[in-house]
C-alpha cells in the first residue's frame, strides 16, 4: 500500500465498540479490572498498615524500591519469555503468585495485629517488603506477557479502540479499587481487607483461563533464539524509533518525579486530616480523571496533532500536580488529582497505541519489557524517590519540586526529540513502516485515516 493511497482513502466510520464484540476481548478486560482492582485495594492497605507502623515517608518509598527492583531486574528476561512462550500461561502462573502473595500478607496481618497484640514492630515490615519483592518479580512476567496477548486478541485495525478500552478497565479499577481499600480498611481491618484482594485476584485468574487466543503464526511459535541475541533484537528496534524513545522517556521521568502516590498516607493524616477514608479518595481521584479522559477516547479518539497533544498533557500533569502539593482542601485536591490523571491517561493511550501499532506480535513481549522497564517500574522508583525528597525536602515541597521537573523535562524532550512534537496521526506512522521504512518518521502530508 503506498503512502498516497493510505492518505487519500475515506475515512472508515469509528466504531468504538468493535472490540467488546469479541468474546476473548472481554475477558481480556475483565481480568485486567479485577487484577487492577484488587493490586489498588492491596496497594491502600500495605501503604496506609506501613505508615502506621512506621510514620516514616521513607518507608513508604521502600515499598516501592522493594516492588521495582525485581520488577526491572526480571524484565528483560520476561519479555523474551512472553515471545517464546504460550503468553496466556504466562500470565496464568503469574496470577497465581500474586495472589499467593495477598493471601501471604492477610496470614501476616491476622497474626501481627491481632487484638490484644503489641504494636507490630520491624518484623511484620520484612514480611510486607518481602511479600512484595515477589509481587515485583510476578509482575515483572505478568506485564510483557498480558500486553502482548492482548494484541493477539484483536484485528490490528481495532488496536487504538482496544488500547482504550483496556486503559479504561484498568482505570475504573483504579477508582474503585482505592476507594474501597480505604473503607474496608476502616470497616473490616487490614486482614479480611487483603482477603478480599486476593478473591479479585482469583476472578483474574479465571478469566484469564476462559481466553482462547488465536494461533500465532508458526515462525513465532518455534522461534527460540539465545536470550542475548533475543534481548538485542528488541532493543535494537524500539531504539531505532525516536518517536517511541522520545515517548517512553518522558513518560518515564513524568511518573518517577511528578507522581505523589507514595506519600499520599501524610496528605490525608498531616496535611488534609482525612484518614484511611480519605486516603481511599485521594488514591482514587487521578482515576477518576482518567476513566472520564478514557470514555472520551474510546467515544472520539484523537486523531491529528497527537504528538503535541501528548507534550501538552504532560506539562498538564505537572502543572496540576504542582496545583495539588499546595492545596490545602480536600476537595480541590480531589479536583486537581482527578485532572492529573486525565492528563496522564493521554499520555497512556497515546505510548500504548503507538506500541501496539509499531511493534509486531513476535516482538511485543520484549518491546513490552523493555516499555515496563522504562515506564512500569517508573511508579515503584517514583514512589521511592517521593519517600526520600519527603524526608529531605519536606512533604509539600517535595511534589512542587517534582512537579517542576516534570515541565522541564517534557521541554527538553521536545527539543532532544523533534520527530514526537511533529506525530500528526497514528495511521500515518504505521503506514510508513507498512512501507517498510523502519527508520520513519511521521507523515503528515495528507488526512488521516484515523486511528480505527
Amino acid at each position: 500500500m503506498s503512502l498516497a493511497s493510505a492518505s487519500e482513502a475515506p475515512d472508515p466510520p469509528h466504531d468504538p465498540y468493535a472490540p467488546l464484540r469479541i468474546p476473548n476481548f472481554r475477558w481480556f478486560v475483565v481480568s485486567i479490572l479485577t487484577m487492577a482492582m484488587g493490586a489498588q485495594i492491596q496497594g491502600v492497605v500495605v501503604a496506609w498498615q506501613m505508615y502506621d507502623v512506621t510514620r516514616d515517608p521513607l518507608a513508604l518509598g521502600l515499598v516501592g524500591l522493594a516492588e521495582a527492583a525485581p520488577f526491572i531486574g526480571f524484565a528483560l528476561y520476561a519479555g523474551h519469555v512472553a515471545d517464546i512462550r504460550d503468553r496466556r500461561r504466562v500470565a496464568l502462573v503469574s496470577l497465581v503468585l500474586l495472589c499467593a502473595c495477598a493471601g501471604v500478607l492477610a496470614v501476616a496481618s491476622t497474626i501481627f495485629f491481632a487484638p490484644g497484640r503489641a504494636r507490630p514492630g520491624a518484623t511484620i515490615q520484612l514480611v510486607i517488603y518481602g511479600v512484595i519483592v515477589v509481587c515485583g518479580a510476578a509482575r515483572s512476567f505478568l506485564l510483557p506477557a498480558r500486553n502482548a496477548l492482548g494484541a493477539d486478541l484483536v484485528p490490528r485495525p481495532l488496536f487504538p479502540s482496544a488500547v482504550a478500552w483496556r486503559a479504561g478497565a484498568w482505570q475504573v479499577a483504579a477508582v474503585a479499587g482505592p476507594a474501597l481499600g480505604g473503607v474496608l480498611y476502616w470497616l473490616v481491618g487490614p486482614t479480611r481487607s487483603y482477603a478480599i484482594a486476593a478473591a479479585l485476584m482469583a476472578a483474574s485468574l479465571v478469566t484469564v483461563a476462559r481466553i482462547r487466543p488465536p494461533a500465532r503464526p508458526p515462525s513465532v511459535r518455534s522461534a527460540e533464539p539465545a536470550l542475548i541475541a533475543s534481548v538485542r533484537e528488541g532493543l535494537a528496534f524500539l531504539f531505532k524509533r525516536q518517536i517511541f524513545v522520545g515517548a517512553i522517556t518522558l513518560d518515564l521521568f513524568a511518573v518517577l518525579f511528578g507522581g505523589a502516590t507514595a506519600i499520599l498516607p501524610i496528605f490525608a493524616a498531616e496535611v488534609l486530616h482525612v484518614g484511611p477514608t480519605g486516603l481511599g479518595g485521594l488514591r482514587a481521584a487521578p482515576a477518576i480523571g482518567a476513566v472520564l479522559m478514557s470514555v472520551v477516547i474510546a467515544l472520539r479518539p484523537p486523531g491529528r496533532r497527537l504528538g503535541r497533544t501528548f507534550l501538552r498533557a504532560v506539562i498538564a500533569f505537572g502543572v496540576f500536580t504542582i496545583g495539588f502539593a499546595l492545596s490545602k482542601s480536600f476537595v480541590l485536591s480531589l479536583v486537581l488529582l482527578a485532572a492529573s490523571g486525565a492528563a496522564d491517561m493521554l499520555s497512556v493511550y497515546f505510548r500504548a497505541t503507538l506500541m501496539q501499532v509499531m511493534v509486531p506480535s513476535g516482538m511485543l513481549g520484549r518491546v513490552s519489557a523493555v516499555n515496563q522497564i522504562f515506564i512500569g517500574s517508573s511508579n515503584e522508583l517514583g514512589a521511592f524517590e517521593s519517600g526520600v525528597a519527603a524526608r529531605l525536602l519536606g512533604t509539600v515541597t517535595s511534589v512542587v519540586v517534582g512537579g517542576a521537573i516534570t515541565i522541564g523535562v517534557a521541554v527538553v524532550t521536545n527539543w532532544l526529540f523533534p520527530p514526537l512534537a511533529k506525530l500528526d496521526s497514528f495511521a500515518d506512522y504505521a503506514a510508513a513502516f507498512d512501507d517498510g521504512d523502519g527508520s520513519a518518521g511521521p507523515i503528515t502530508r495528507g488526512p488521516p485515516s484515523g486511528p480505527s
